[in-house]
């Protein structure tokens, strides 16, 4: 992985080890050392100073919506090497390495579901299949989000954690960009809204594209949400970024982002976006 080093706070909760009552974690938001099991009551979010550590889909699902009605659609797609791509191994084997290790065929869920008995189309990122990069099949998935939406007149909801395009793909990869706005376009020519949830990370070309083009933005506390890292920015333009530049609380005041929301009302504020925006 080249788009963020696998740190303690960048790993997903879904890929921790279960560790059971008594023992304790530091959180790497406040340094506070408490037992794990009150972590994993508050839905991974640091219960003193309300870091979110990031969840995997299968949490969200739960979370989300309602019980037994997310049904995934297009599971079966899977990527192929158009590229013949190399970098030190070949793309193949890293897409069967993310395979296995992650349990998924790729890095991105399509489904229709529910959230209080209102039917929506519903697509969620995998952030630890390739750092949740969009490539061609997850492009594919997301444009068919919309379309199933579109065509069911049902309101789209995404939750994007990515790095970015899929660079083994090359422009294939970055095809998916001009693909799902346009997608999005046909869903828009519906009336039909997108609600699109921002998580941290949700960068390159996924915050270039769909991402950001909600009807309404709602966005994780200090989620990472932009283009290109603050260092590259810092370098190529030699000045220093303000503070918390690029996290979501500075796109709120900058005007992209509507709401930022904490993970355990996201549901509820869904919810009543659906019953404003459809009725």
């Amino acid at each position: 992985m080249s788009w963020f080093g696998k740190t303690k706070a960048g790993v997903d909760a879904e890929d921790k080890i279960s560790v059971g009552a008594g023992v304790f974690r530091k959180c790497d938001g406040c340094d506070e050392t408490l037992l794990a099991e009150e972590f994993e009551k508050n839905l991974e979010v640091c219960p003193r100073c309300k870091h979110h550590y990031r969840l995997g889909p299968d949490a969200w699902i739960r979370l989300l919506f309602d019980p037994g009605s997310f049904e995934e659609f297009d599971s079966q797609l899977v990527p192929g090497d158009p590229l013949a791509f190399t970098d030190g191994k070949r793309y193949p084997e890293r897409v069967a390495a993310s395979q296995k290790s992650s349990g998924s065929r790729e890095g991105f869920r399509a489904a229709r579901a529910r959230i209080e008995g209102r039917p929506v189309a519903a697509g969620i990122f995998l952030f630890r299949f390739m750092g949740g990069s969009m490539g061609s099949v997850v492009g594919e998935k997301i444009a068919r989000v919309f379309e199933v939406a579109a065509t069911e007149g049902r309101p789209a909801i995404m939750l994007s954690a990515s790095g970015g395009a899929r660079m083994q793909e090359g422009i294939f990869s970055l095809m998916q960009m001009a693909k799902t706005v346009a997608a999005l376009g046909r869903l828009r020519d519906k009336r039909l809204p997108f609600i699109s949830l921002l998580t941290h990370p949700t960068t390159g070309g996924v915050a270039a594209s769909y991402a950001l083009l909600g009807d309404v933005n709602l966005a994780e506390p200090q989620a990472l949400i932009g283009f290109a890292g603050p260092r590259v920015i810092e370098q190529t333009i030699r000045q220093t970024l303000p503070a918390g530049f690029q996290r979501s609380e500075f796109l709120l005041d900058h005007g992209m982002v509507d709401r930022i929301v904490e993970r355990s009302e996201m549901r509820g504020t869904i919810a009543r976006l659906l019953a404003h925006l459809v009725g």
